[in-house]
């Protein structure tokens, strides 16, 4: 049951006005008191409030936090607040919600942190984000598991509809992109080739960097930017709009419902998107060979084939597939980071493509030196 504060204001010499309040100050009147506290100074504009509380039976937290607002608005003006009649009760009540320190200025935080602490804080949020992604690592195997000993729950549509989205719908620009290095690479290496009669080996530098190098590389680079990007971004929406908690309160496993379709997809088109990157940078180099340096068909095919073994063209495609595990599991990664708002998914959707491209040429530093002393 609410009860009317009770306050009487009393003018005293020098713009001076004394505030007496009666009976309780609690939770069903604060409210009220409040407003008509704040009204009655905004008209008076006092130089100092005096508050009496000789006759204030109780008052309550929220009570206090009234009575530090009105204190606020008077300092805020240039006034003075005093308090009088305080009973031994209330001021213990006052002492332990620290009255005096409710109303003082925060304190501005300092423009320029100390380096020791720039250090920690950076080290703090390293370390919980590889705890993040060392947990995130777990769950996902142990979802992989979890599937091969129930092959019944694979979810075959997601995983059919994520491999045309990763690899039919990359087909066009990876391959222009293929066509264009073929044709480029062809194109600059001839100007040096054919001032020594080597025209041919033309074919050959191009079918032996494509297969091995640039083409598992540049479509590694094409799959980060459509893929990686798309599954932090939509894995991210899910997140903020509580759609994985609720997977979670179903009984279904996040894990096996919206990663493992995305990184088995992923997986199984990329080297396939290897391959037709080969035969359209090659096509690339044979159009400028035949139009440029008088090769026919016939010569550009068999020189590539006398260059290439299949080796050269299993590396590439197994490099492609080690890629095309790091690249999904990467943005699946950044959407399960998402914590709240849009911006956060944006952040997320930049984060995974330029982890995927960084990762990328890491381990296709580390496979270059393995394959150089194997």
């Amino acid at each position: 049951m609410s009860s009317e504060p009770l306050f009487t204001l009393t003018d005293n010499r020098n713009n001076e006005l004394t505030m007496a309040i009666e009976g309780e100050l609690n939770t069903s009147n604060t409210a009220r008191f409040t407003q008509l506290a704040e009204i009655e100074i905004s008209s008076k504009r006092p130089s100092s409030l005096i508050v009496d509380l000789s006759d204030l039976k109780a008052i309550d937290d929220y009570g206090i936090s009234s009575l530090a607002c009105i204190k606020q608005k008077i300092l805020s003006s240039g006034g003075n607040f005093y308090l009088t009649n305080v009973s031994d009760t209330i001021k213990e009540l006052f002492k332990i919600h620290s009255f005096d320190k409710l109303t003082a200025p925060l304190a501005s935080p300092s423009s320029s942190p100390d380096i020791f602490v720039k250090i920690g804080s950076s080290t703090l949020v390293s370390i919980k984000k590889f705890s993040f992604g060392m947990t995130f690592l777990g769950e996902t195997i142990f979802s992989f598991f979890r599937l091969l000993a129930s092959p019944k729950s694979f979810r075959t549509d997601d995983t059919i509809y994520n491999m045309r989205r990763v690899g039919v719908d990359a087909l066009p620009i990876v391959a222009l992109i293929s066509f264009l290095l073929g044709l480029i690479m062809a194109f600059m290496s001839s100007v040096q080739l054919k001032q020594f009669g080597a025209n041919i080996y033309v074919a050959s530098l191009v079918g032996l960097s494509m297969t091995r190098e640039l083409g598992p590389i540049m479509t590694a680079i094409i799959v980060s930017g459509r893929s990686s990007s798309a599954f932090a971004a939509e894995i991210g929406s899910m997140k903020i709009s509580e759609e994985i908690d609720a997977l979670f309160t179903m009984g279904i496993d996040p894990h096996q419902f919206l990663v493992l379709p995305r990184i088995i997809a992923t997986v199984l088109m990329v080297p396939l998107l290897i391959l037709f990157s080969d035969i359209f940078a090659i096509l690339g180099g044979l159009i400028v060979g035949i139009t440029m340096l008088g090769l026919t068909v016939d010569g550009y095919i068999t020189q590539t084939i006398n260059t290439l073994r299949l080796f050269d063209v299993f590396w590439g495609v197994f490099k492609g597939g080690i890629f095309a595990l790091f690249i999904s599991w990467i943005g699946c990664l950044r959407g399960f980071q998402v914590k709240e708002g849009a911006a956060d998914v944006g952040k997320a959707t930049t984060s995974a493509v330029v982890t995927s491209i960084f990762m990328v040429i890491v381990i296709d530093s580390i496979m270059v030196v393995i394959l150089r002393y194997w």
